[in-house]
């Protein structure tokens, strides 16, 4: 579920129009609802009722402060893949020993700072991994927690960029060696294992796949519990969200069909409690894009429409280094206009393209769409994950800024960019 409508022929969040956003704050703009937030959170953690558990948000799909701190009072710990995110999630007042450490490149420099932070758990990707946070914690005087990620060889069925479950795929150990490593690091003396991880991949959109990974690792995990007394099975993230068909006005059953396209929440818990339950140790979960996707829109002003003998092109003010989802690997986002278009208004297929010089500068090519004219505005949906996250200064373009809305509350929560802070920190010599 979501919180953005039409409302009196104006694209909504919760009870605020997009349209006084925009004209407030300037596009490029982000707008999260932190009703959408909140609410799947505890769906999710009303699934999985019952079942000793910790839903530790991967904030690398967004990493707003005050989306943090929404998350963190909700009762939320975080998965973090760097230094900068742990010291992100302690600005937002979250606290390192509900944090688990992923990643397969840590530095000593963050291995440093969560160990003397207490994170609760350094997720580790290697042997050679291993050994060095051995070295470094050692150096403190300290005693690391870890727990090794162990690739299960399971095909998640998603873009190939983003399955991290197959054995070809640089995350994790395979699960053919995986307790000789344990056994390895067992011999450490600056570590302390604390538990097992895994994650096969992100936007999946079938159970199968996480069955899959169950069925081969809660035997492992069972019997790492009894050599070692582990304490954890973080089991990853990956419940994929709805993309297409992402908002409708007037349908009260289009949630009903539009999830038809995608597990739910109850049905990921469903079919993973039976492998988890009575095996006696904590369950971790590292949902990202599931908390946050549906929250997010990208809002863009219509600069021109071009029109030539081969398309209509539609240029905005927005594009890829502000949402790079599309050009990386084709992610689709619905776009839809702020004001609603009339019953039976003009449409065609056009290209939705950005300022940026790359021909890879799109949002979305030949998709048909309502009639736009330079002056519109635009939202592009389903953007709360992986897009802010993912913006950059290419073509020396300012970040855009971020809004949360809370009910009839909107706060801007990042201000944009500045000329200056484009060159802040740059020098020329002599």
């Amino acid at each position: 579920m979501h919180h953005f409508s039409y409302r009196n022929g104006q694209l909504c969040c919760d009870g605020v129009g997009l349209t006084a956003l925009a004209e407030k704050h300037g596009t490029p703009l982000y707008v999260y609802s932190a009703a959408t937030i909140r609410e799947n959170f505890r769906r999710l953690d009303r699934a999985l009722e019952g079942i000793d558990h910790r839903i530790c948000f991967a904030m690398k799909a967004n990493s707003n402060l005050a989306v943090l701190d929404l998350l963190s009072r909700e009762g939320a710990g975080f998965d973090i893949v760097s230094g900068g995110e742990l010291f992100r999630v302690l600005k937002a007042g979250g606290r390192a020993d509900t944090c688990t450490f992923a990643g397969v490149g840590k530095t000593r420099e963050e291995i440093e700072l969560a160990i003397r932070e207490g994170v609760y758990s350094f997720n580790v990707e290697s042997e050679a991994e291993l050994e060095f946070i051995n070295e470094v914690a050692g150096a403190l005087g300290r005693r690391a927690p870890v727990a090794l990620r162990v690739n299960p060889d399971v095909d998640a069925q998603t873009h190939k960029y983003i399955s991290t479950g197959k054995s070809h795929n640089k995350f994790g150990i395979g699960i053919d060696r995986i307790l000789g490593v344990y056994e390895q690091a067992a011999k450490l003396p600056h570590l302390v294992l604390r538990g097992i991880q895994t994650h096969i991949g992100s936007q999946i959109l079938e159970t199968k796949p996480f069955v899959e990974a169950l069925e081969k690792l809660v035997p492992v995990a069972t019997e790492l519990k009894a050599r070692y007394g582990i304490e954890f099975f973080s089991i990853g993230g990956g419940v994929g969200i709805v993309y297409h068909e992402a908002l409708a006005s007037g349908q009260a059953d289009w949630w009903k069909r539009a999830e038809d396209k995608r597990i739910g929440f109850e049905d990921y818990a469903a079919a993973v409690r039976p492998l988890l339950a009575g095996l006696g140790l904590k369950i971790l979960l590292e949902p990202g894009r599931s908390l946050v996707g549906n929250a997010g829109v990208l809002l863009a002003t219509v600069l021109y429409v071009k029109r030539t003998p081969a398309k209509t092109f539609v240029v905005t003010d927005a594009g890829m280094n502000d949402l790079i989802r599309p050009a990386l690997y084709e992610g689709h986002h619905e776009i839809v206009p702020l004001r609603e278009p009339a019953s039976g208004a003009p449409r065609g297929p056009v290209d939705v393209v950005g300022p940026v010089c790359e021909s890879g500068d799109f949002f979305a090519q030949d998709r048909d769409l309502p009639e736009l004219a330079a002056g519109e505005r635009i939202a592009l949906l389903s953007a709360g994950a992986y897009g802010f996250v993912m913006a950059s200064n290419y073509n020396t373009r300012r970040l855009p800024a971020e809004v949360l809305v809370d009910g009839d509350q909107a706060d801007l929560v990042r201000e944009r960019q500045s000329w200056d802070d484009l060159v802040r920190g740059e020098k020329i010599p002599g």
